[in-house]
């Protein structure tokens, strides 16, 4: 009976620890929500250059929202104000673009898609 009771404790604890090991080790959840984030921001801004420079100016506006929307799903702490900053410029790219300032809106594109893509590259490091 006591060497019953030895391997079943033996058995309880390493069940246990190896339910504790392989959540310890898996990847967050959080980490693929922000990663699928900061890409669909970066093929809608890519998306949205596409369809300004094809003259499909009311789809290049719903890019650059849907870009916006995601963007805002991108949290990580060292990039955050970058990321306000940069989803600002998207912003005034949709407004410059709905007031038919492609130029600006354009440029706004640009500028946009240079911040996200340095922002990615930090997090990548990090990751």
């Amino acid at each position: 009976m006591q060497s019953l009771k030895k391997v079943l404790v033996s058995v309880v604890m390493v069940a246990s620890m190896a339910a504790v090991s392989s959540s310890a080790l898996a990847a967050p959840k959080g980490e693929e929500a922000v990663k699928e984030a900061i890409e669909n921001t970066l093929s809608g801004i890519v998306t949205a250059q596409k369809a300004v420079k094809g003259g499909d100016l009311s789809t290049a506006s719903k890019d650059i929202l849907d870009a916006a929307q995601a963007s805002k799903e991108f949290r990580f702490e060292p990039t955050e104000r970058q990321r306000q900053k940069a989803t600002d410029v998207l912003k005034a790219a949709r407004k410059a673009l709905d007031s038919g300032d492609v130029a600006g809106a354009e440029a706004g594109l640009d500028s946009a898609l240079k911040a996200f893509s340095e922002m990615k590259a930090k997090y990548d490091l990090t990751h």
